[in-house]
């Protein structure tokens, strides 16, 4: 014998004690489908037979159902279940989460209960309870489908032998239909732009000639049409638009879901007393005209249609309404009615219509939605959903969704068929020109839920990521009072390990050491930049404020930004800023970047200096200070050294070592002096690109090091004394020679004051033997550390502890930020929400937020 469950439904299974439930769930259910009202008792009690804990063991229960449903899991009861008042709220469960309730009763005679009773020493109660139970079943059986069971099974000790339980697909699941597909809006009988969308989709189109009026239509090969209802109803092809849906559905190069002019159609055609308004007198005048059989084929036809389908693995659903994340995949009269008509909030506008609740702008599912109903004058993407209704019977246009390539197909109708009542747009209509789109507008409120609490971001780098929600509010805190204007913050920079410590005498960082890590990983090749004396700066540049508004929804005269690695503006002065940015702009329109790169926007990577400019109060306030009380120490410890030699004392033995620190104090100071002057104008700024990490459509991660330098090389020589091209070396990690020369120029870098040098892969990625290798390790020289370790560092004692130093947590950082700020690009390019990208960016920020040493 078979039976057959929805794949998606509450299971209840009903029986006295004894009846053989849980065997039964063993035998045809996984463990964890199983939810057993013995086992709660025992969680809440530490005994199953504890009827003393059966309230609390059911709360228990029901919480472990409601999560399990939530996530779109089969979900099994094992309790008695017996009374009509114990199975109440788990058909009302079932209804919350929106899935079909199931009863499989176990009707085993009264003896056969006793006896398997009899053989657990645990159930030794009398046989009244058994009977008493036996007695409530069997009252209620009649009436199992009243108490809204939409299945139920009941069966026989002898049928259960054999038995065979079938999971059967819910009829909205088309998982593994992957398309390509062309999603088509509301249509309401507009025919002669249906056909025209269709040619433009490259589907081949023709009548029949056997004199129905049908179509023939051939799709391109592997593409299939999804319609989205409302085929009928005001315009004047309402006959030939349901011949040629009616065709392809029947022919499987459709699908098709029901609008509410549909329903309403049919409905009609059923005899029911419906009003005849918004367009049905013309369905139903054309419809008069066809033999009286074709209606009777309409309304099978609409009947048979299904609320929504879940298509391509999850990643899309069409709805005509839409359908909120809640509801996809399941199966209830809510879940209809909202992909029918959507939600509205009990108001009605100035034109009498209802005021459609914005489930969209709410939206946070994973899955595409694409839907039509209420018409827009252009679709836009809001939430990574899409209505595609552009009004064509009211003189829009008939548009299509090509998926999965996110292209927007349309053909303008032949004329207005019918005045709307209201202005084509809605919620969700695209602004003119000169305004924000519906997804800008959305992205200038930031839902807290995004952002804060613990959360776990999966990127394309490394899968999970966790942030912490002690670290997620610190970067909600730099974010809200310090940060700039948000729609900027596209991306933060990854921090940068330093080497492993050295060996060599008198040094705490060597090349050597990051020419090892990359060796031992397998990289064969590796880039040499030379590392300048200034802060990390990220700026994003748009060829004008229109690009501004346009692609990143911000209005006003605004071109671009230059922010730190912690998303704070660089520049306090604004005219700076802007002065910046106008040159800025100059040397990309003059170096022809932006016809280069066909893009009209770009993300940079940089090194800003003076150092001075970002950490003036850090270097007046630590560093100049250390300095001065260290050079008046020095002379005044000279000073006594002196007056006691002139005493005729032996002074000898402290000579050298005051020597020596008098010289460790000047180099010192001579280390953080070289990165800073005063900045009065900004022909006293210099910025030194280094990554050109994305531009319209792409993300720069699959060129290499090489590339990026010279692309960016090429901006640099159209303003030379503003713009500084970064020195780099291509070294061959085979090649000693090449390997000898890079630490001859680490060496001539660092000698003349210079910071040293960034060791990166020449490839941008790369995994190594045991995963993500580090994107870069920075290789500082002697002196720079004076100003990071102090003065005295140098000093073997000192040395020696330093050496001790670990970076294995300083490079796990690394890795999880370069994945997170890379998959924030990503998602940035890709145009999804800007909630989408903050939660990458914000990650970024909190990671900062972790125990870190920050010499390293």
């Amino acid at each position: 014998m078979k039976i057959s469950v929805p794949e998606l439904s509450l299971v209840l299974l009903v029986g006295p004690s004894g009846a053989g439930k849980s065997t039964f769930a063993r035998a045809h259910f996984r463990p964890t489908e199983v939810v057993s009202s013995d086992a709660c008792r025992g969680l809440v009690s530490d005994d199953e037979n504890n009827q003393e804990a059966t309230r609390d063991a059911f709360e228990v229960l029901r919480f472990i159902a409601a999560k399990r449903l939530a996530r779109g899991l089969l979900t099994v009861i094992d309790a008695t279940n017996t009374q009509v008042e114990a199975r109440k709220p788990l058909v009302a469960l079932a209804r919350e989460f929106h899935v079909l309730p199931v009863v499989i009763v176990l009707d085993v005679p009264e003896a056969m209960c006793h006896a398997r009773n009899q053989q657990r020493p645990e159930r030794q109660f009398g046989a009244r309870v058994v009977r008493q139970q036996l007695q409530q079943l069997r009252q209620s059986l009649r009436g199992l489908e009243r108490e809204g069971f939409r299945h139920v099974h009941i069966l026989k000790p002898e049928q259960l032998e054999g038995l065979v339980i079938e999971r059967q697909p819910l009829w909205n699941n088309r998982k593994q239909e992957s398309g390509p597909f062309d999603i088509i809006g509301d249509i309401h009988g507009c025919l002669d732009e249906l056909v025209l969308l269709l040619t433009r989709l490259g589907y081949q189109v023709s009548r029949r000639e056997d004199g129905t009026g049908g179509f023939e239509v051939c799709p391109p090969e592997g593409r299939k049409a999804v319609f989205l209802g409302d085929l009928v109803d005001r315009g004047p092809g309402v006959v030939g638009v349901l011949k040629l849906v009616m065709g392809m559905v029947e022919a499987g190069t459709a699908l098709c879901v029901p609008g509410n002019h549909e329903v309403k159609l049919m409905r009609k055609l059923r005899g029911a007393d419906v009003k005849v308004s918004h367009g049905l007198a013309q369905s139903l005048e054309q419809l008069e005209r066809e033999p009286p059989e074709f209606s009777t084929q309409v309304t099978k036809f609409i009947d048979g249609l299904v609320s929504h389908f879940v298509l391509d693995g999850g990643r899309l659903v069409v709805a005509h309404a839409g359908l909120k994340e809640s509801m996809q995949g399941r199966g209830s009269g809510k879940v209809r009615d909202f992909a029918l008509y959507g939600e509205t909030t009990g108001e009605t506008d100035e034109y009498g219509l209802p005021v459609r609740h914005d489930w969209a702008s709410e939206y946070r599912g994973k899955a595409m939605v694409v839907y039509g109903h209420t018409p827009v004058m252009e679709a836009e993407w809001l939430n990574n959903t899409l209505c595609v209704d552009t009004g064509c019977v009211y003189g829009g246009k008939l548009t299509a969704l090509r998926y999965p390539e996110r292209e927007l197909v349309a053909v303008p109708a032949a004329r207005m068929y019918c005045e709307p009542k209201n202005p084509l747009g809605g919620s969700t209509a695209v602004a003119v020109a000169g305004e924000l789109t519906a997804q800008q507008q959305n992205d200038d409120v930031l839902d807290l839920a995004d952002v804060t609490g613990k959360r776990i971001v999966s990127t394309r780098w490394m899968k999970n990521i966790t942030v912490r929600e002690e670290n997620a509010t610190a970067a909600l805190e730099v974010m809200s009072r310090f940060a700039l204007h948000p729609k900027w913050l596209i991306y933060l920079p990854p921090t940068m390990s330093p080497s492993e410590t050295s060996v060599l005498p008198g040094y705490l960082e060597h090349p050597t050491e990051a020419f090892g890590y990359y060796q031992r990983e397998g990289v064969e090749q590796i880039v040499c930049e030379e590392k300048h004396m200034g802060s990390r700066a990220v700026v994003v540049l748009c060829r004008d404020a229109d690009v501004a508004r346009r692609r990143f929804g911000l209005v006003g005269d605004e071109r671009g930004a230059c922010y730190t690695r912690t998303g704070r503006r660089f520049f306090h002065d604004e005219a700076l800023e802007r002065a910046f940015l106008d040159r800025l702009g100059a040397a990309f329109e003059s170096s022809g970047f932006w016809d280069e790169h066909q893009t009209d926007w770009a993300c940079l990577d940089c090194e800003l200096m003076p150092w001075s400019l970002k950490a003036r109060e850090l270097v007046r306030e630590q560093y100049a200070s250390v300095g001065v009380a260290a050079q008046a120490s020095v002379g005044d410890v000279q000073a006594v050294m002196a007056q006691a030699a002139a005493r005729g004392l032996d002074v000898s033995a402290f000579t050298d070592r005051l020597r020596e620190r008098a010289d460790s104090v000047a180099r010192y100071v001579s280390a953080y002096r070289r990165y800073c002057w005063p900045v009065n104008s900004l022909d006293d700024v210099k910025l030194a690109p280094f990554h050109l990490l994305a531009t319209e459509g792409a993300v720069h991660v699959d060129k290499d090091h090489v590339w990026h330098m010279e692309a960016l090389a090429k901006v640099c020589r159209a303003d030379p004394a503003f713009l500084v091209a970064t020195s780099y070396r291509v070294v061959s990690l085979s090649d000693a020679e090449a390997v000898a020369d890079a630490v001859r120029w680490w060496e001539a870098l660092t000698s003349r004051g210079g910071e040293g040098m960034v060791v990166k892969p020449r490839a941008y990625v790369v995994h190594g033997k045991r995963g993500l290798l580090q994107p870069a390790i920075k290789c500082r020289g002697q002196d720079y550390l004076r100003i990071i370790y102090g003065p005295e560092y140098t000093a073997p004692q000192h040395l020696e502890r330093l050496r001790q130093r670990g970076v294995s947590t300083k490079r796990s950082l690394a890795l999880r930020e370069l994945s997170l700020g890379l998959e924030a690009l990503e998602r940035f390019v890709r145009k999804e929400p800007l909630r989408r990208v903050h939660e990458c960016v914000f990650g970024v920020l909190a990671l900062e937020s972790e125990p870190v040493d920050p010499r390293l």
